[in-house]
């Protein structure tokens, strides 16, 4: 039988392990990963998020010791989430002195310098409501709200923060922000923006970790429609504008539609947030010895650079490295 010698012969180039890697057109590596953590108050307390098996809640002085597994996997940036005992209406205990998040980053400054902070710069962790801003007639007011995110953002600046990352949607927040921190002389201190942020389902765990569920209503007044697509286009463009450096898409497995958007349109660094949803999940189906979890998770995160994702703010960070370096 004759074949027809003229149609194309892709297999070529996967004939073996070391052809497929010669041709690899993207690349996961530890330097790509952000990883969260969770700081609470008091001493010697390491509690495991009971829905995201192998997240913990770490206090103060544990933390070092858990520097030292993250620098030594090779991971250089975190972002720090700052669980307090007390809570008010305002959410002061973001942008006081003392508060737990300036306290984690000065530790981890002092005893790791290279690792960069990346703090959440937001009030809902700290507010008795559990919302983004400041209340008034039973909603978010943007521009009062915006006033406390600037006194947050400085705090952290101060505290020695390396990156601010603001979560909270208010409209005008990076421009508010970035004058906050040049009027105080951290000209040089660039944003991370969580410049696409939906109101998604995927948050559960992390509101559990966080202790930040709201106490009434939702918060799709502020962040976005996840049916919508070009108005993710319009928040990324007024970040841009306003002079955000990083832009976040969140989350990421189920909106990699956006992910390419935004790397197509706009030539910042795009991060991708591996949200607590997607992390669970994984573990959950693993726990269950239904999924090869390593192979799983490579193949997802690789997904996530293949969609034009600079960098991934993943709770999978550890285990990938691990995986990477065994690779």
């Amino acid at each position: 039988m004759n074949i027809n010698q003229e149609f194309k012969r892709h297999r070529r180039l996967r004939s073996s392990a070391s052809m497929r890697s010669l041709v690899r057109e993207n690349h996961l590596r530890t330097e790509d990963f952000i990883y969260p953590i969770f700081i609470v108050e008091g001493k010697s307390k390491k509690n495991q998020v009971p829905s995201m098996p192998g997240v913990y809640q770490i206090s103060l002085d544990l933390l070092e010791e858990e520097l030292e597994e993250i620098y030594h996997l090779g991971i250089r940036a975190m972002m720090i989430f700052g669980v307090p005992d007390e809570k008010d209406e305002q959410g002061t205990g973001a942008f006081i002195e003392s508060g737990i998040v300036q306290e984690a980053t000065r530790i981890i400054k002092k005893a790791y310098p290279e690792i960069l902070v990346v703090a959440d710069t937001c009030l809902c962790e700290y507010t008795s409501h559990g919302h983004c801003g400041v209340i008034h007639n039973h909603d978010v007011d943007n521009d009062e709200s915006l006033k406390l995110l600037a006194q947050t953002a400085v705090s952290q600046a101060k505290a020695g923060a390396d990156i601010i990352a603001p979560s909270n949607m208010m409209d005008g927040f990076v421009a508010v922000i970035r004058a906050a921190l040049d009027e105080e002389g951290f000209h040089h201190i660039p944003i991370m923006s969580y410049a696409v942020k939906y109101a998604s389902s995927f948050y559960g765990p992390f509101r559990d970790a966080a202790d930040s569920t709201p106490q009434f209503g939702d918060r799709k007044t502020y962040q976005m429609d996840p049916a919508n697509r070009l108005e993710a286009l319009r928040e990324a463009e007024s970040d841009v504008e306003e002079g955000a450096d990083f832009l976040i898409v969140k989350p990421a497995m189920s909106y990699l539609d956006i992910v390419r958007d935004v790397r197509d349109r706009f030539n910042l660094p795009v991060v991708a947030y591996n949200v607590s949803g997607e992390y669970s999940m994984v573990k959950a189906a693993a726990q269950n010895g239904w999924i090869n979890e390593k192979e799983l998770v490579l193949e997802k995160l690789t997904a996530m650079k293949r969609a034009g994702a600079d960098l991934i703010i993943t709770y999978f960070a550890k285990d990938a490295a691990k995986w990477l370096a065994e690779k």
